[in-house]
């Protein structure tokens, strides 16, 4: 109908007269009759906004005046001005109320009392009580913005904000709050235990909980989603998984208990307060994660967290909704999976795939992560004692390289006949546009001998960017043949011949598609794409379009882009090509091939995505290869494998054709050809499909032309069946599984955001499914074939796969021949040289207890590496320190592999060999965990030579525990400059390609997360729940970010075996331009079965070789007991300075392990006076929770002294060996408390029998880590070193300290320019208070260095040009001269470049040291503005007289 007044319209309906009012000026633009729905549809323009209520009473009226009608649909159109937002809101503010309205009533409360005001163009409405929150998650703004864009055509941004507060509203809610909380109070204190009501019973009722009521009563009434869950003062009920527990001790002997809560609609956080007694029982084994309850209470503005929650009154546990479980009779089996372990991509751990799996009753389920196999050791250790099948594998991103110049050959010689040809068209859709122009040479011989050319009629307008682009015209092709007539001329003259293009793929594809479509016949042709060929032949050229190839090769092109000009430039260049062949001594056609995938650029391949599934041991090996060389060989954003390495290692592998990425997926979206097709099939082992939704991206796609609805997808799917059908390969339904349940597509969802994806609200349904789920969703298929490629084919493929683990359990270490009989030859030679020959029965024990362990268990290999590492460093002129339990091991003593000395205090005579372990003296001190050091001076009584003292008192189990079988782990620290050599000597031990750097794998941590999700709220202008961001966050922890190496650890494989047998290998984070090589897996899944070596890089021992090398002392020689040196730790006096003029209690600052602030407290606190109190400090100070809340409260409160806390693991050992606990279960205590692990009620009623105090068995429940002795041990022997040269030799001692420890923070310009300017620069430091930056922290150590520095009477004196190392400080009788380096902004490489550049003698001008250094403009002002370069003219200037 055309368009009319309202009035004329509806003249013989009774409309009432309030409607014909409303609607007088309007018109009816459109007007439907629907006979089959009954529906009467009309659209009405008006100029003027018309009240919603108006149109629903239109509505009612026409429904009750048109007999035979059951609905009414009423489009409004309103003409308003345009570009005005103001006008738009105002004229819409009734119509936003009322439509508010209808949506919901509490939708209708918030918005009456709001206000708003345009801002920006956008539309802002103010609302009351922090609502802006619901009505977002209501999606009311994008409703109310789309009704005004439907209406008017014109886009209102609608956003909700939420109205501060007044003073006086605040004041009243806060009293209101403050009210309500003394009742609830008063109501616990008065309160009974809690006991039900009589109704709603969840079936969860315990004897302590009747009816499964925690906390006041039975929850009644209706529960709400916590999304609807907004309005302040609101009483409501809801339910949902707790995932967060806090608990807050308050006075009165009570709690206030706070949880985080989720229903998945939103998360909330729920508080209540409760008695101390009845929380501490049954209730907290019942409000832990995981627990699903029902809470009612009153919806409240918290003003600690600022956000909404919810004050319990009633908490009761609920009844969770059924999990999803496969109930089906026969299973399918899931093979196409992700994990974390796909980079930013797949979000859930493989332990809980795996448990699932087991829940749900599957035989077997596959691991197949992007390009990684990673997830594989946890995969292995989670199936425990289940039968259920890992499948092994992986989607390899597939790179062809074996070349497609040539499609289709037959074993045609390059003398046959070839057909060059071109076509112009009316766009680049073969499915979508048409063929205007083919022209084409015949080739014979070598020789042109024959053409064609012809325009063609493409029944449609040639669009005016192609005419401009070829030149044809539509007057051009107006009387051309129409293709289904000179197609079949064009083919008739190609005969046989094989048909050559320039990108054939393009021409090829007009071709065909016409040829099928319009001729009815199919092009079977051989086809040879001169494009592939180029870059196989002229891989020099950066780009190969025609006009470029022709421009090198000096064939002339004239009128480009002419479909007859360019097949002559194709067969000019093609003769080259076939010349270039022919020295080559390519004669076949489909030996092109093989020369293009020998010279193929890797990186210009598209990547496809197939499923590699290991089927044994032998494609497990190959494919830790192929994962191998698709990182290390073939990496390029992606690891790609190569077509002709897959081939070489296929053997025990299964291949699958994967997703929509997938080859075959790909190939029939482009409309490829039967042979093409047909060729990819048969790669494969069995095809796949996936569900519906997965691909549903591809409909919106612009990337994607031949899909546009659902049907198509279903069409590409029923295709791929059809295929499998006709080659006999089972067609596999999989879920490409990226999440576990659907709704964890919520944090995938903020992980795609933080990567970039714009479409990462848009998440796919990637979940796993149920057999019937799966079922269901390939019913169109018929229930036949659904059932063949859910359930048949899915397990007809886990059946051919055999049950392997991808990790050996067995122990692999290195072997030396002979390393038993070395080992036992150097320990005991050592022995001897000490002690003498007999050995001290003790000593000639504890010797032999160990190397009888050690050797028994196969570990002399270990101790001999590490004694070869350590002597060679040493020979070198670096001193190499013990990390961990190693210092626990005398025979590691023996073998010069650690300096400490293990055994119990003992004095020894250098001269004679007389050794004292039994003296009243020395039993004294053995009692007290005393360090030999400690025992005063003694003169030999044999000999009168001054003994020795040594022994710290480590027992050895704690290293191979009581049975010799626990792990060893050698760590040592080598000087940060050896530390590579020390690593090329372990491959020189070893053998190249047995020698690898311990993988890690970098995951999302908490803080990470949380910055993607605040990221993706915020930039949707969202505001949420923190508990639901917590939520969010903890569902994105975990997932695979990146890789790395362990700072100096390395995996030895054994000589007579490969890594492959183990594990892939890659470069750290993936560096193609790194030359370091790591193993794939994290190195903890694989150090029980290969030897790893940790070679740390370490200050100390470079601190050590420096003060050794300026003083001519040597560091080993330092007594540890020195008092001078000792007292260091409690007061700077031996320094000759006070604590007020260097801003320091004690003397070490700058001293390693003692010099932190932290550490420098426990001094103050503890007091130490002995090395032992050294050693216990530092396991307290490196321990987790160990002093701070546990030891150092139990010695404030007098409880304890220091002597007795827990310091270091070996002590709680020890301590429960003295108490009478039985040994082995002293050992396993101690194994766990270390951990963090705590104590059994087994533990603690062993202990208690043997009256271990409970402030004992307190503090050993806190502890989450502790040190163990002998590596405190090393490290104070380090320090206590490093702090006599501090007292005895400052000049070295400070210009080591600025040279090695401080290098990065030193700063001439405010710490070489007097002690006044050092301290102005602490004072603008600590002004910064909590903005100060890391590089701000670390400047304050070094400054607070200085002050002391210069406070002893020390100093420095200018950079000097010629005397200035580049990086060390030099010592001089009148002070240290600053390196070059020591400029902020000088690197070392610049600073080196000055020293080299002055050998050839003086800098005469400011030319001539740049042009003898690497200095650039800016790094000479910097010189010049620190008075380096003073008195050095610019340039040569002669002056004439």
């Amino acid at each position: 109908m055309t368009a009319q007044t309202f009035q004329s319209v509806f003249r013989k309906i009774s409309l009432s007269a309030s409607v014909q009012e409303a609607f007088r000026e309007s018109i009816v633009q459109k007007l439907a009759i629907h006979k089959k729905e009954h529906m009467v549809s009309m659209k009405i323009s008006a100029s003027r906004l018309i009240p919603l209520d108006k149109w629903d009473a239109l509505r009612e009226e026409l429904l009750r005046n048109l007999p035979g009608i059951h609905s009414v649909e009423v489009a409004a159109v309103y003409n308003l001005p345009e570009d005005a937002p103001e006008f738009l809101a105002e004229t819409y503010w009734d119509t936003i109320r009322q439509f508010s309205a209808k949506k919901s009533k509490v939708c209708a409360g918030i918005v009456a009392d709001a206000e708003w005001k345009v801002q920006d163009g956008k539309m802002l409405i103010f609302v009351k009580n922090n609502m802006a929150y619901y009505l977002a998650r209501k999606k009311l703004d994008e409703e109310l913005s789309h009704m005004i864009f439907e209406e008017t055509g014109q886009q209102l941004l609608i956003q909700f904000k939420n109205t501060p507060s007044s003073a006086e509203e605040r004041e009243r809610l806060e009293k209101e709050r403050e009210n309500k909380t003394e009742e609830l109070l008063r109501q616990i204190v008065t309160a009974p235990v809690p006991s039900g009501g009589e109704s709603n019973s969840t079936g969860n009722s315990t004897p302590s909980f009747p009816k499964g009521v925690l906390f006041g009563k039975e929850c009644n009434g209706s529960v709400s989603k916590i999304v609807d869950t907004k309005i302040v003062g609101e009483n409501v009920t809801i339910e949902g998984n707790i995932f967060n527990v806090e608990s807050r001790e308050i006075k009165g002997d009570k709690y206030i208990v706070s949880f985080d809560m989720t229903d998945l609609s939103d998360s909330t956080t729920v508080k209540f307060f409760v008695k101390k007694t009845i929380f501490d029982g049954e209730m907290t084994e019942k409000l832990k994660k995981g627990a699903y309850l029902r809470v009612q209470g009153e919806v409240q503005f918290d003003k600690y967290s600022k956000e909404i929650n919810l004050m319990a009154k009633n908490i009761m546990l609920g009844q969770p909704p059924v999990p999803r479980m496969d109930t089906a009779e026969e299973k399918r089996v899931e093979l196409h999976l992700h994990t974390q372990m796909s980079s930013m991509d797949g979000v859930t751990p493989v332990k809980k795939y795996i448990q699932r799996a087991i829940d749900w009753g599957h035989k077997a389920i596959a691991i197949t992560d992007h390009g990684v196999v990673q997830a594989f050791p946890d995969a292995m250790n989670a199936i425990g004692k289940s039968d259920l099948k890992v499948i092994y594998g992986v989607e390899a991103y597939l790179i062809d390289d074996l070349g497609s110049v040539v499609t289709m050959p037959r074993g045609q010689t390059l003398d046959d006949v070839f057909v060059v040809f071109d076509i112009e068209t009316t766009g680049l859709s073969w499915e979508a546009e048409r063929i205007t122009e083919i022209g084409a040479v015949k080739i014979k011989d070598g020789k042109i001998v024959e053409r064609f050319s012809s325009f063609v009629n493409p029944e449609r307008p040639i669009p005016a960017e192609i005419t401009t682009l070829t030149g044809i015209t539509d007057e051009m092709v107006a009387d051309a043949p129409q293709i289904e007539t000179l197609l079949p001329e064009f083919l008739a003259f190609c005969g046989d011949a094989v048909m050559v293009a320039h990108n054939a793929s393009f021409d090829m594809g007009f071709i065909r598609h016409n040829a099928k479509l319009r001729c009815g016949t199919e092009v079977k042709n051989t086809v040879l794409d001169t494009l592939g060929l180029s870059r196989a032949l002229l891989p020099e050229l950066k780009k190969h379009n025609l006009d470029i190839v022709c421009d090198y090769l000096g064939v002339s092109l004239k009128g480009h882009h002419r479909a007859v000009n360019d097949a002559e430039a194709t067969a000019e260049v093609f003769l080259h090509f076939v010349d270039m062949l022919v020295e080559k001594k390519i004669f076949y056609v489909d030996e092109i091939n093989v020369l293009a995938s020998q010279t193929v650029n890797y990186k210009k391949l598209k990547a496809h995505h197939a499923i590699i599934l290991v089927q044994n041991y032998t494609g497990l090996r190959n494919l830790y290869e192929l994962v191998s060389v698709a990182h290390i060989e073939y990496f390029f954003r992606r690891p790609r494998i190569p077509k002709s390495e897959l081939l070489r290692l296929r053997e025990g592998l299964i291949l699958g054709s994967a997703c929509e990425a997938g080859e075959l997926y790909r190939a029939l979206l482009e409309g490829k050809p039967e042979p093409v097709i047909e060729e990819l099939v048969n790669f494969y082992d069995y095809l796949e499909i996936q569900p519906l939704g997965n691909n549903q991206f591809m409909i919106d796609s612009p990337k994607v032309e031949n899909i546009h609805s659902l049907e198509d997808i279903r069409n590409i799917n029923r295709k791929i069946v059809e295929l499998g059908e006709k080659y006999g390969k089972p067609v596999v339904a999989t879920c490409d599984v990226h999440f576990i349940d659907p709704a964890d597509s919520a944090f995938r969802k903020i992980i795609m955001a933080a990567e970039g994806f714009s479409d990462s609200d848009k998440q796919p349904p990637l979940f796993l499914r149920t057999t019937d789920e799966m079922l269901r969703e390939f019913e169109y298929l018929g229930a036949e074939k659904a059932r063949e490629v859910v359930i048949t084919n899915t397990n007809l493929i886990a059946d051919r796969i055999e049950k392997i683990k991808p990790i050996p359990d067995e122990t692999f270490p290195p072997k030396i021949e002979g390393a038993d009989e070395e080992l036992r030859e150097i320990c005991m030679k050592k022995a001897y040289s000490i002690y003498g020959n007999p050995l001290p029965e003790i000593v000639q024990e504890r010797l032999e207890t160990e190397l009888n362990s050690i050797i028994s268990n196969g570990y002399a290999v270990l101790y001999i590496i590490a004694q070869k590492l350590v002597w060679k460093s040493v020979a070198d002129g670096y001193l190499v320190g013990s990390r961990g339990s190693v210092g626990s091991s005398f025979a590691a003593n023996m073998a010069g592999i650690t300096e400490v000395n293990s055994l119990p205090p003992h004095y020894i005579c250098p001269n004679c060999k007389y050794s004292d372990f039994e003296s009243e003296t020395v039993k004294k001190y053995a009692m007290e965990e005393a360090s030999g050091c400690d025992m005063p001076d003694k003169v030999c009584p044999v000999c009168g030579t001054m003994l020795h003292k040594d022994g710290h008192d480590i027992p050895f189990q704690t290293f191979l525990g009581f049975e010799g079988d626990k792990e060893p782990d050698i760590d040592l620290n080598f000087s940060g400059e050896y530390q590579q050599t020390a690593h090329a000597y372990t491959e020189e031990l070893f053998g190249t390609g047995h020698v690898f750097k311990a993988g890690t794998i970098g995951t999302l941590a908490d803080k990470t997360a949380y910055g993607f999700v605040k990221k993706y709220f915020t930039e949707r202008d969202i505001t949420v729940h923190n508990a639901e961001i917590n939520r969010l966050v903890d569902g994105c922890t975990g997932i695979k970010r990146t890789t790395g190496q362990h700072p100096g650890g390395l995996m030895v494989v054994p000589s007579d075996h490969n890594i492959y047998e183990f594990c892939p290998i890659q470069r750290p984070a993936n560096d193609v331009n790194s030359t370091i090589t790591t193993t794939h897996f994290d190195y903890h899944s694989i150090s029980g079965r290969l030897l790893k070596l940790d070679l740390l890089g370490h200050d100390d021992p470079t601190v050590i070789r420096m003060l050794y090398d300026l003083t001519g002392v040597n560091p080993q020689t330092v007594p540890l007991g020195d008092p001078e040196t000792m007292s260091l730790f409690e007061s700077p006096k031996a320094l000759g300075v006070t604590a007020e003029e260097i801003g320091c209690k004690t003397g070490t600052l700058g001293i390693p392990e003692f010099g932190t602030k932290f550490v420098r407290g426990m001094l103050l606190d503890t007091k130490p006076k002995t090395f032992a109190d050294l050693l216990r400090i530092s396991g307290l100070s490196h321990g987790t929770d160990v002093w701070l809340g546990n030891a150092q409260t139990l010695i404030e409160n007098g409880t304890i002294t220091l002597k007795e806390t827990i310091s270091t693991r070996d002590s709680i050992m020890i301590y429960l060996i003295n108490k009478g606990v039985e040994k082995k279960k002293s050992f396993k205590i101690m194994e766990k408390v270390r951990k963090g692990k705590g104590l059994t009620e087994e533990d603690i009623a062993d202990m208690k029998a043997c009256n271990v105090p409970d402030w004992y068995i307190e503090s050993c429940q806190k502890i989450k880590y502790m040190f163990p002795k002998a590596h405190a041990a090393a490290y104070v022997m380090m320090a206590f070193r490093i702090a006599y040269f501090k007292i005895n030799y400052p000049e070295a001692y400070y210009a080591t300290y600025f040279t090695v420890r401080a290098c990065d923070d030193f700063d001439y310009s405010c710490m070489c320019k007097g002690i006044e300017t050092a301290k102005e620069a602490i004072k603008e430091i600590h002004a910064k208070g909590q903005e100060a930056t890391a590089k701000d922290k670390n400047k304050l150590t070094v400054l607070e260095i200085i002050v002391e520095f210069y406070a002893r009477g020390f100093q420095f004196l200018p950079i000097d040009l010629y005397r200035s190392d580049a990086k060390k400080f030099i010592v001089t009788p009148d002070g240290l001269i600053p390196p070059f380096n020591s400029l902020q902004g000088l690197g070392v490489n610049a600073a080196q470049s000055i020293v080299d550049g002055r050998k050839d003698g003086e800098f005469k001008t400011l030319e001539e040291l740049k042009e003898r250094t690497t200095l650039g403009r800016s790094l000479i002002e910097l010189l010049k503005e620190n008075g380096v370069l003073d008195g050095i003219p610019e340039t040569n200037q002669l002056t004439l007289f």
